[in-house]
């Protein structure tokens, strides 16, 4: 499930690179995907949207399994 996580979000990263940003793939519990938002992602106010309407619901579109993406510091 991990590497299946990790080839969405691979796939997601240009975009946000894109911006100045980058996303890091931390762990996969129960669900629930935890990354890191790096670059201009990290404190950006547009960060949590970039989150659940991006990186979230492509992760759900791919892998149903999902239930939700977490960022940690």
């Amino acid at each position: 499930m991990k590497e299946k996580v990790r080839e969405v979000i691979d796939r997601i990263r240009p975009m946000l690179q894109a911006d100045g940003g980058d996303i890091e793939f931390v762990d996969y519990v129960d669900g629930i995907v935890k990354v890191r938002l790096k670059g201009a992602c990290s404190g950006c106010p547009m960060s949590a949207m970039t989150l659940k309407n991006g990186v979230e619901a492509k992760l759900k579109e791919e892998i149903p399994e999902i239930k939700g993406v977490e960022e940690v510091d």
